[in-house]
């Protein structure tokens, strides 16, 4: 009911300015003139009369006469009456007859004398209506001389209403009438207080050249110690003005906006002032409510600002698109823009010519990467961002994957069992590819039971990597309620993540309580937590006793945790199972395929280091596939590799006889495998390396990565078979064969470092809690700062959380994500 009668009191000021504006008829008299006993007769309790007593002579006579029926039509408006009362000469009373009382203009209520006014406090139109409605408005309109006195009204109003506090050089004059007809609308809304001492405003923070309006804000504020935000007006006082700005000051802070943005429309842009839409996302709400709020503030009586949810709403626009503007114009498109931080925003606003800016700047930056994309050395020079550029006009399925920030981090984890956490950065190509691996595993994990997948843009949230001692990026981790957070060390790959995210759910080892339970794991019945695993699995056997060997299984469980699926049994007919498989305790059973077969290993007092690489190698299976995704498993043997080039699947045949072989002697001495060019397509360059042209497949080559280089390839006109490849590599082992090719000494390094994270956030700023200023950025490195500089004025809730948002709500963060480093300062990044 309350914002019902605003908005009527704030239409029915606009309306009052208006008909005030309406000439009159011509000839219509406003200025009555009565006598004495007329006019005392006529006063009617509760209404305001301005009475001027004087002889009856022409009102020409007196420029004061003039005024006085000038102002009648003005005063009317306000239901106060005009008076020219004729005193007769023989009359000798109060109001007749005395050289002062000539001089004076009375203001009644009713029968009630309010005011004397002398008559050269009358002088003009302003100043009568002025003088007049001030002194009606007593009550209304507080009036102060010191500091004091202001600080003392504001006191009094916190927490229960707002202030118009108004500086005027002199009262009588244009703006004071304009102060005091605004106070006589909204006089019960807001508190007037007005002043004409320039002190008050230079001690209140603001320069002093004419007068002044200053809205404040205290009805938000609960801490008696805390002042109340200013927002001063920046136009002329007019009555106009003033009623515009009231209206501003009492619209929302932030909209928030669930409806097709064409079809908003606000005070602001009825007003003719833009709306600023900051898009959202469920995940990222609070932070983009409290940078809505700063903006808000920044822009309060300049523009509007909303906040829109881009889950409630289909937005046909790019996911890089933050930032939104709608201007007042009729049939003007709103403009979808990418911007940095609330400085951007904020001068968008002020900056007419800014929109046009930031287009053409986005358009060449478009054109400059697309030139690029044949030319850039850096990209071509890094397959990861050239898959990256490639596919950037690409936008992820991130919905199932959570965002957090600094402020449900910690609260995340406690909602769920398991919480998977990938700290990344926006900016950064190889964090993006991972990004993209992730979201195909959240779309295949997306039914597991008490398993949540989330992510962190380290850009953003630097504190919460920096506590949790993210040094490198892209970093995975699977936090555990009560236990240490589990660390990924393998490779990206969506199948590869998948597999360790389903293998961490269980304990590693797993503990075994009977020997149809072990006998079900051998047999490929594993716990429902590892349903979709079907690789090798395996069983540590052990007797009851204590055992070295036991504690380095259990260790090394430990480290393989997300790797491989352990079980240990170790009840009193440990024995028995262990004997099936012609094996004694302590040993491990390694059951591959599914169950399918199951071999043992037996055990010597091996420390938990030991154990780790034994499993390792037995998981690398007799005659392995090679691809790209487990080929850095077989380079850490340091061994030579004997490998068998196919154009697709492997004839039945050779594959027997390489597998005779690898069972005979290349268990120790080389690794005996092949590859696939139809599955890993990257076997072409390889032999491209080695024989500058792709040779007819089947192919066997023999090569020593780690000493010499040298690349032996096995006569074509044989066929291969174990005897004959033994016999072949017996003439390598005497030196009687040539090599095809010798292989360059230079060190496989990574095109690019990786990135410290956490030393080029302490090189940047001295705290990675606040705020995060940067300078201009190379190709492949961060962006610029996404915070501004400004202070944030006040919450729209509670006073004391006002501070709050100068540190935490100047990002753009979580609207859209950024593919790489602006070059300067002004670029902007693409979407992946």
């Amino acid at each position: 009911m309350q914002a019902q009668n605003h908005g009527w009191i704030s239409s029915f000021s606009f309306l009052l300015f208006c008909a005030s504006s309406v000439p009159r008829q011509e000839g219509r008299r406003l200025l009555q003139e009565l006598s004495p006993q007329e006019y005392f007769s006529s006063l009617q309790a509760g209404r305001a009369s301005l009475a001027y007593f004087s002889p009856k002579v022409s009102p020409g006579a007196h420029p004061f006469l003039e005024q006085i029926e000038d102002s009648a039509e003005a005063l009317q408006d306000y239901g106060i009456s005009v008076v020219k009362v004729r005193c007769p000469k023989e009359e000798v009373s109060r109001y007749c007859g005395k050289d002062k009382v000539l001089r004076t203009a009375y203001l009644f209520r009713g029968a009630v004398l309010l005011r004397e006014f002398p008559t050269d406090a009358l002088f003009d139109v302003n100043a009568v209506v002025a003088n007049v409605l001030f002194a009606l408005l007593f009550n209304e309109v507080k009036y102060v001389e010191t500091l004091a006195d202001l600080q003392n009204v504001e006191n009094t109003l916190k927490g229960r209403s707002n202030m118009v506090f108004t500086y005027v050089p002199a009262t009588g004059t244009a703006e004071h009438r304009a102060v005091m007809e605004a106070a006589f609308v909204y006089g019960t809304v807001h508190q007037f207080v007005l002043t004409t001492e320039a002190v008050l405003l230079r001690d209140s923070g603001n320069e002093v050249s004419s007068a002044q309006m200053l809205f404040c804000h205290c009805q938000l504020v609960t801490d008696l110690s805390q002042p109340c935000r200013r927002t001063p007006m920046g136009h002329s006082l007019t009555l106009l003005n003033i009623h515009r700005h009231l209206k501003l000051m009492g619209a929302p802070l932030v909209t928030e906006v669930a409806e097709d943005p064409e079809k908003v429309s606000t005070v602001h842009l009825q007003l003719g002032l833009p709306l600023v839409f900051i898009l959202s996302q469920k995940e990222t709400y609070e932070a983009d409510r409290r940078t809505a709020e700063f903006v808000a503030w920044q822009l309060l009586g300049k523009a509007g600002v909303a906040l829109l949810s881009r889950d409630l709403l289909d937005l046909n626009v790019l996911l890089r698109s933050n930032v939104a503007l709608k201007t007042p114009e009729e049939g003007v498109p709103i403009k979808y823009l990418s911007l940095e931080d609330t400085d951007e925003v904020i001068s968008l606003v002020e900056d007419k010519n800014k929109i046009e800016q930031i287009q053409e700047e986005e358009e060449e930056e478009e054109q400059e990467e697309e030139n690029k994309e044949d030319n850039n050395q850096d990209i071509q020079d890094d397959q990861v961002v050239e898959a990256v550029s490639r596919d950037k006009k690409q936008e992820l399925p991130l919905e199932k994957i959570r965002v957090l920030t600094e402020e449900n981090f910690h609260s995340t984890l406690l909602e769920t069992t398991r919480t998977v956490v990938l700290f990344y950065a926006s900016w950064e190509a190889v964090s993006l590819a991972v990004l993209r691996s992730y979201a195909e595993v959240a779309a295949h994990l997306q039914e597991t039971q008490g398993l949540l997948l989330s992510r962190v843009n380290c850009w953003d949230w630097p504190g919460v990597c920096s506590l949790e001692n993210v040094t490198q990026l892209p970093a995975l981790r699977i936090y555990r309620r009560g236990e240490l957070a589990v660390l990924y060390d393998g490779m990206w790959g969506a199948e590869e993540l998948t597999s360790f995210i389903i293998l961490s759910h269980v304990s590693c080892p797993l503990k075994l309580d009977t020997i149809d339970e072990a006998e079900s794991y051998l047999r490929g019945e594993l716990p429902w937590e590892l349903s979709s695993y079907r690789r090798t699995s395996l069983l540590g056997v052990f007797g009851t006793a204590a055992s070295a060997a036991r504690e380095a299984f259990e260790e090394a469980g430990n480290i393989l945790s997300g790797h491989v699926a352990m079980g240990m049994y170790l009840e009193d007919d440990a024995l028995a199972l262990s004997h099936k498989y012609a094996v004694s305790p302590p040993a491990i059973l390694l059951a591959r395929s599914g169950g399918q077969s199951v071999e043992g290993i037996a055990l010597a007092k091996e420390s938990a280091q030991e154990m780790v690489q034994l499993i390792r190698n037995e998981l690398l299976g007799t005659f392995p596939e090679i691809t790209v995704q487990n080929l850095p498993q077989y380079l850490q043997l340091r061994r030579p590799f004997l490998l068998l080039f196919s154009a697709a699947d492997l004839d039945r045949m050779q594959s027997e006889e390489m597998l005779k072989l690898a069972k005979g002697r290349a268990q120790h001495t080389f690794v005996a495998c092949w590859l696939s060019l139809k599955k890993t397509p990257v076997g072409r360059g390889i032999l491209k390396a080695y024989f500058a042209t792709v040779p007819p497949l089947p192919l066997l080559i023999w090569v020593n990565l780690h000493v010499g280089g040298q690349v032996f390839q096995f006569p074509p006109e044989q066929s291969i078979t174990e005897v004959n490849v033994l016999s072949w590599l017996e003439r390598l082992k005497a030196g009687l064969e040539i090599p095809s090719s010798t292989l360059s000494a230079e060190d496989w390094k990574p095109p690019l470092p990786a990135y410290d994270f956490l030393q080029m956030m302490e090189a940047a700023e001295p705290s990675p809690y606040t705020s995060h200023q940067h300078g201009d950025a190379p190709a492949q490195s961060p962006p610029g700062s996404l915070r501004g500089d400004s202070t944030v004025q006040e919450e729209p809730s509670q006073e004391t959380k006002a501070e709050k948002i100068a540190s935490a709500g100047r990002d753009l963060r979580g609207t859209a994500p950024r593919l790489a480093a602006r070059e300067k300062q002004g670029k902007r990044p693409s979407e992946l």
